[in-house]
C-alpha cells in the first residue's frame, strides 16, 4: 500500500533509511465520499492522513479555514494530542494515506526533527524545524561569489610617481594598496611595500613607485567563487588579491574582506560608517548594510537576530548622517528618531523611510528647511524608499519644536480618526539615535498623560488590529482573503505581522509600559500578568513565523526585480512544513485578537 508515497515530503523527509522502511511497512490507504466527515472536532484520530487525491476541508466552527490537497497531512493534534482543533470533511472524492497512530509515535520517539510536525505549540515546532535545516555557515560563505565580498577601491597611480605621493595616495583614499601602472604592464604597491622601501632599504621618499612595485600579479574574476580566492591565496601565500572584471582591474579582495562574510560582513560596517567624511563616502556602507541581510539569510541566521543586527547599522548610519549633515543649531538642540519597524528594531529589508526630528527650541528656518531636504534626499540615495504618508524628516509634521509636536499628538488624540491613530502607533515606535534624546522622553510622557483614562480612545486605538481581514487557507496555492495581492497571495504583514504588532502595542501603551521591540513588549505584558507565559511564547514564534516568510519572499521579489513588492508569500511555493507552521501562526493571531477584542470591548465598536 506504500507505493506512490513521496518520503520526500515533509515531514517525512527528515527521516532516515531506516525509518522509512518501518513507515512504508504499515501504511494504509482510505477511500472518503464526498461530505465524509473525516475527523470531527475535538476527536481524536487513529491514523494521520496524507491526501493522495481530492480534496479536504478544514472547518472551524462552521467556518472553511483551509482546503488541504495532495501532500497535506492532517490532522497531527488528533493523533498525537487526542483532539482534533477543526473539523475534516471530504470536499470531493478523496483518497488518502493512511498512516496508524503507533507508527507515528515510535517514529517520534525516535526522530526528534520528525517529531517537530507534531507538536501542538508553533514555539517548539518552530524551534525544531528551524533546527533541522539550518545550513553551514562555513560551506555557504566559500560557495559565495568575489563579487559579493566586500573589497578595496581599485586606484591606479603612474609608475613614475614617488614614494611619496604613492603615501598620499592611500592615506587620502584609506586604502592599503594601489594599482600601479607602468607603460603596458599593471602592477600592486602596497602600504607594507612603501614601509620597506623607506625603513629597511632607506630609499629616498623621491624614489619612483615603480621602483618598489610587484609586477607579478595574482588576480581573481570577480564572478569565481571564494574557495577559489582561498586557494589562490594558499597557493601563493598572498593575504590580498586583484580582482578583475571584464578584462580590468576593479579593486582588491583581502582575507579579512573574506572573514567578514562569515557573519554576513557587519562587523566591518561600522568602521567604515565612522570614517566616512562626507555623505558620498557613507553610501557605501549604506549600500553594505542591505547586501549583508541576504547573506546573513543564507548563512541560516534566525530572522529575529537579522533584525536585530540590520536595525543596530541602520541606526550607527542615520547617526553619522545626522553628524555630517546637521547644521550646529540642529545638533545642539535636535533628537533624530527612527520609527515603525526601524524603531521596535524588526527591520530586515529596506520598506519605506519612517523617521523623525524633534527639535528642543525653534532653529534659523533656511537652515531647517535645508537640513530636511539635505538628510531625506541623502537617505533615497541610500536605497532607503520614500513613505508614502510622509512620515520623514523632510515632512514639517515631523520635524518640529517639542512644543508643536506635543500639540500636534493632542490633535492626533483628538481627532480619534484611523489616520491619527496610525500616526499615534508610529510615533509610540520612536528610538532616539543621535541628539538629545530627553526630547523624546518628554513628548512619549505628553502623550501616556493624554491617553491615560481614556478607555473609549484606546478602543479605538486598538481597533487598528480589525483592520484587515483574518486570512483563510484555501485551496493548494490559493488563499482566499480579503487582503492581499490576488487569489494565489497574501500581504503577510497584514495578515500575521501587523494583527500581533499593533494588538501588543495598544496593550503596553494602556499599561504605560515602554520597551522597543515587540518581543520585548510581549514580555513585559507577561510580566504583568496581561499575556500568560505559554500564550507569550506563541506570539513570538508565530511573529518569528510571518518574519521568516515575508524575508523569504521579498528576497525572493528582489531577485526577479520587483523590489517594491512588499512580502506578499504564495501558498503554493511553500513546503508542507511552511503551510504547517503558517496555519498554526495564523491560529495564534485568531486566539490573540480575541484576547484584544475582550479587553478593549472591541465587539461594541
Amino acid at each position: 500500500m506504500a507505493e506512490g508515497f513521496n518520503t520526500a515530503n515533509p515531514p517525512f523527509d527528515r527521516l532516515n533509511h531506516a525509518e522509512v522502511e518501518v513507515l512504508r511497512a504499515s501504511i494504509d490507504i482510505g477511500y472518503f465520499a464526498p461530505g465524509e466527515t473525516i475527523i470531527a472536532q475535538g476527536a481524536a484520530s487513529a491514523h494521520l492522513h496524507v491526501v493522495i487525491k481530492g480534496a479536504v476541508e478544514a472547518r472551524h466552527a462552521g467556518a472553511l479555514t483551509s482546503v488541504l490537497r495532495a501532500q497535506d497531512s492532517f490532522d497531527p493534534r488528533a493523533l498525537v494530542h487526542g483532539s482534533a482543533g477543526e473539523d475534516f470533511v471530504a470536499a470531493e472524492e478523496t483518497l488518502c494515506h493512511l498512516i496508524p497512530r503507533a507508527t507515528v509515535v515510535e517514529l517520534i520517539g525516535r526522530n526528534p526533527a520528525f517529531a517537530a510536525f507534531f507538536y501542538a505549540e508553533v514555539s517548539r515546532k518552530l524551534d525544531a524545524l528551524s533546527g533541522g535545516r539550518r545550513p553551514d555557515g562555513f560551506d555557504m560563505v566559500l560557495r559565495a561569489r568575489v563579487g559579493e565580498a566586500r573589497r578595496g577601491a581599485a586606484v591606479f597611480i603612474d609608475g613614475t610617481e614617488t614614494i611619496e605621493a604613492a603615501g598620499h595616495r592611500m592615506r587620502d583614499g584609506n586604502i592599503n594598496a594601489l594599482f600601479v601602472r607602468d607603460g603596458t604592464r599593471i602592477g600592486v604597491v602596497t602600504g607594507m611595500n612603501l614601509s620597506k622601501a623607506v625603513v629597511l632599504r632607506r630609499l629616498p621618499l623621491e624614489t619612483e613607485i615603480r621602483k618598489v612595485t610587484h609586477f607579478d600579479v595574482v588576480s581573481v574574476e570577480a564572478h569565481e567563487f571564494l574557495f577559489e580566492a582561498v586557494l589562490l591565496m594558499t597557493r601563493h601565500d598572498k593575504r590580498r588579491l586583484a580582482v578583475r572584471q571584464d578584462g580590468a582591474f576593479v579593486g582588491f579582495l583581502e582575507d579579512i574582506d573574506i572573514l567578514g562574510l562569515f557573519a554576513g560582513n557587519p562587523q566591518l560596517i561600522p568602521g567604515r560608517i565612522d570614517r566616512a567624511r562626507d555623505v558620498d563616502e557613507l553610501a557605501e556602507p549604506a549600500h553594505d548594510i542591505a547586501a549583508q541581510v541576504e547573506r546573513l539569510h543564507r548563512q541560516g541566521i534566525r530572522v529575529e537576530a537579522i533584525a536585530e543586527i540590520t536595525s543596530d547599522l541602520n541606526r550607527r548610519l542615520f547617526a553619522r548622517l545626522y553628524d555630517l549633515l546637521a547644521p550646529p543649531a540642529v545638533r545642539e538642540g535636535g533628537c533624530l528618531l527612527l520609527m515603525g519597524s526601524e524603531g521596535r528594531g524588526e527591520q530586515t529589508l529596506r520598506t519605506d523611510q519612517d523617521n523623525a526630528l524633534l527639535l528642543a527650541s525653534p532653529v534659523p528656518p533656511d537652515e531647517l528647511t535645508a537640513f530636511r531636504e539635505a538628510f531625506s534626499g541623502a537617505l533615497d540615495r541610500f536605497g532607503f524608499p520614500p513613505c508614502p504618508g510622509g512620515v520623514m524628516v523632510r515632512n514639517p509634521v515631523w520635524s518640529q519644536p517639542l512644543e508643536g509636536f506635543t500639540k500636534q499628538l493632542h490633535a492626533w488624540v483628538l481627532d480619534r480618526s484611523p489616520e491619527a491613530a496610525m500616526n499615534i502607533a508610529i510615533f509610540w515606535d520612536a528610538v532616539a539615535v543621535a541628539g538629545r534624546r530627553e526630547l523624546l522622553i518628554r513628548a512619549r510622557a505628553a502623550l501616556l498623560e493624554t491617553m491615560r483614562g481614556e478607555g473609549a480612545l484606546l478602543a479605538q486605538f486598538a481597533q487598528l488590529t480589525e483592520s484587515f481581514a483574518a486570512p483563510q487557507i484555501g485551496l493548494l496555492g490559493t488563499f482566499m482573503v480579503s487582503v492581499g495581492l490576488g487569489s494565489d497571495a497574501i500581504d503577510i504583514k497584514r495578515a500575521g505581522i501587523f494583527p500581533i504588532v499593533h494588538g501588543v502595542r495598544a496593550l503596553v501603551i494602556e499599561r504605560g509600559l515602554v520597551a522597543e521591540s515587540t518581543q520585548a513588549r510581549i514580555a513585559a505584558l507577561e510580566q504583568e500578568g496581561a499575556l500568560e507565559a505559554p500564550f507569550a511564547r506563541e506570539l513570538v514564534s508565530a511573529l518569528r513565523v510571518f518574519m521568516e516568510l515575508r524575508l523569504r519572499a521579498q528576497l525572493e521579489a528582489q531577485h526577479r526585480g520587483a523590489a517594491r513588492e512588499d512580502g506578499s508569500i504564495r501558498l503554493g511555493q511553500l513546503s508542507t512544513a511552511d503551510r504547517d507552521l503558517l496555519r498554526d501562526a495564523l491560529r495564534v493571531v485568531r486566539q490573540f485578537r480575541e484576547v484584544v477584542r475582550t479587553r478593549f470591548g472591541l465587539k461594541a465598536f
